[in-house]
């Protein structure tokens, strides 16, 4: 899967390197209601070039999702600053 890397030079896995880890710190940076979003951005670092399409979750069992994760978050960020803001698109 990860042939691609092989015919690389020194200098083009530099870039490629440091283009993934622009790409996960962005994701890491995320914050508030970005953490809840689809990130293709992310996914089109890969050199697979797939457009996948997810499996959304019926509303009542992705609202459970969401409940859950943010009291994952309680449990795993219990100092983490809170938000009162309202998503905007």
């Amino acid at each position: 899967m990860d042939e691609d890397l092989e015919g690389m030079s020194r200098e083009e896995l530099i870039a490629h390197a440091r283009a993934l880890r622009q790409g996960i710190r962005a994701h890491r940076d995320g914050t508030g209601q970005e953490l809840c979003w689809h990130h293709p951005a992310l996914w089109g670092l890969l050199p697979e070039r797939q457009d996948p399409l997810p499996t959304v979750p019926a509303w009542p069992q992705f609202m459970r999702g969401c409940v859950r994760y943010r009291q994952s978050l309680d449990e795993q960020l219990p100092h983490a600053p809170r938000s009162t803001e309202e998503h905007r698109e």
